[in-house]
């Protein structure tokens, strides 16, 4: 499937009168990916700098004070290595969030300790608090009748526990020939223009829950953890000024979970809990990080590669993202190191907010690139704005010339995706990134698939048509046990492939910087018709009919 794929594709490409891989691999400077290699696998710093992320300064919720030290010591790193215009840029966020200490323990039947972790954003307990549990799930507004007046003074369990599931997946991963010919199968855009509304009403019933509880006089709130293995995530919204959450809350690994609502069956369960956690309100900005590598041609526009250098708050944020951000990182470092002058600036990213809605990166596009109509009163937010339109160009959207995004965890490159702005895939680079990848077919990476992905920071502007690609990793456990969760840590990155990942990296920045044009961008989207016309419309924050 995958070299049927690569076919079609270049004949595309010809019939759009390209030159297609030869053309393209005249663009290539094998002297210079040997120098790159060289660097970036016997002199490299990548590891240095990943335990350094992890251990020393760990998870990087945004705002945070460990986000802010390593605001300071990425741009302590650029200035270090000669990058230039190494600066900060700011954009509203909100409160920053960070965890001292936690405890959750069972008082009666017996005394247990119990896997938990304070949901971001909510309130400390202010001392430990004893109470008796209530299992109240509750997932829509119309649930709270039926707890009204019976939830003072209780620990309030509300999700509805989940019977346990059997793992037919193996728990760590690389990917097949097979899995990346998979890759490779076209996939038809698909359009529901109430996507973004049924959204919106699933986020507010989060807000509602809290304030019932609130009103209620619960002491604190519990839910389930959605993995097994006694994982916990964290997650939670209520970051901006003046909707931080009333009620102090934690998710309760599953198996501890379904012991509470079991127990709660035969008798009274009593919790002791004690959350203390602080608010940072100092400064209410977020900041990307930027570095770059002066092009020879200030009118040629830019390259950039971008991860986001936030985290959850469960782990160190090693894999999620602190890979992604020490890989560009070290792909700055290596090219610098090799004093490159290239054609095009290149621009290294590292943004902020990305775990709490592409935040950093879309202040870049809203701030650089373009804009689209947002209206924040009906609960729109900025991934509900890739729906809205029309699209208004900023005077630099035609100096953006490439960018190469990297968040899949710690796993080695395989290939790319040809991303296009809803899920067609951009054809026309299809051939270009054949030929710039041959030099790592050794390495297996060499894949191009016109499939796309989303939930992260190049997808504001791959939907605006422009040139914005994502990289295939390989899994590892990232999803199957590290993403978000307290297993993000230094151990779950692999060295070699941080490695592989920032030559690649470095090469595919250095082929499009160099390259005679910038790469072919896709066309600039317009309202698109919804693909299924005639399906029913769903009830307020439910699905919609098929």
């Amino acid at each position: 499937m995958r070299r049927l794929f690569v076919t079609a594709a270049c004949a595309a490409a010809l019939c759009l009168g390209l030159s297609a891989t030869a053309a393209s691999a005249q663009q290539v400077d094998m002297n210079l990916m040997n120098r790159i290699a060289d660097e970036g696998f016997n002199h490299s710093q990548i590891v240095d700098s990943a335990e350094y992320l992890a251990d020393h300064i760990g998870g990087r919720m945004t705002n945070s004070p460990q986000m802010r030290q390593a605001e300071a010591w990425t741009q302590k790193q650029y200035n270090s290595w000669g990058l230039k215009n190494v600066h900060a840029e700011g954009f509203d966020f909100g409160r920053g969030w960070w965890i001292e200490s936690s405890s959750l323990r069972m008082i009666d039947p017996r005394p247990l300790s119990l896997k938990a972790i304070p949901v971001a954003w909510t309130p400390s307990t202010n001392g430990a608090q004893t109470a008796e549990i209530v299992v109240a799930p509750m997932t829509s507004e119309a649930d709270f009748a039926k707890w009204k007046g019976k939830l003072a003074g209780k620990i309030v369990l509300t999700s509805a526990p989940t019977p346990p599931r059997d793992d037919l997946t193996a728990p760590f991963e690389r990917l097949s020939d097979a899995d990346l010919a998979k890759l490779g199968e076209y996939q038809q855009p698909v359009h529901d223009s109430g996507a973004a509304a049924r959204n919106a009403g699933r986020r507010n019933f989060q807000t509602k829950l809290d304030a019932f509880l609130k009103e209620e006089g619960a002491v604190a709130r519990g839910s389930m953890s959605r993995s097994e293995g006694r994982l916990v995530h964290g997650e939670g919204n209520g970051y901006k000024v003046g909707q931080t959450p009333a009620v102090p809350a934690v998710e309760i690994a599953a198996e501890d979970y379904r012991k509470l609502t079991r127990l709660a069956k035969s008798g009274p369960v009593k919790l002791e809990i004690n959350n203390v956690v602080h608010y940072e309100d100092t400064d209410h900005n977020a900041y990307n990080i930027f570095a770059e590598i002066a092009g020879r041609d200030a009118k040629a526009g830019y390259v950039m590669a971008g991860a986001h250098l936030d985290s959850w708050v469960a782990g160190d944020g090693a894999s999620d993202n602190g890979a992604g951000a020490v890989v560009v990182m070290e792909a700055a470092r290596i090219l610098a190191a090799l004093h490159v002058q290239p054609k095009r600036t290149i621009r290294f990213a590292l943004w902020a907010g990305e775990e709490q809605g592409l935040l950093g990166s879309y202040a870049y596009t809203e701030k650089y690139l373009a804009k689209r109509p947002l209206d924040t009163a009906k609960g729109e937010t900025s991934m509900s704005s890739t729906n809205n339109y029309p699209i208004t160009k900023q005077p630099g959207f035609g100096q953006m010339a490439g960018y190469f995004n990297l968040d899949n965890g710690s796993g080695k490159i395989r290939g790319i995706y040809a991303e296009g702005n809803f899920a067609e895939g951009n054809f026309a680079v299809a051939p270009i990134f054949k030929a710039w990848l041959e030099p790592f077919h050794g390495m297996g990476a060499d894949t191009v698939v016109p499939q796309s992905t989303g939930s992260t920071d190049h997808v504001f502007l791959s939907k605006l048509g422009l040139p914005a690609f994502q990289f295939i990793q390989d899994p590892l456990d990232y999803e199957s046990r590290v993403h978000h969760t307290d297993l993000d840590v230094y151990d779950h990155m692999r060295a070699q492939d941080l490695r592989q990942a920032a030559v690649i990296m470095a090469a595919m920045l250095m082929d499009a910087a160099d390259r005679d044009e910038p790469l072919p961008a896709n066309v600039v989207p317009t309202k698109p018709a919804d693909t299924d016309p005639f399906a029913e419309p769903a009830a307020p924050g439910g699905r919609r009919g098929n």
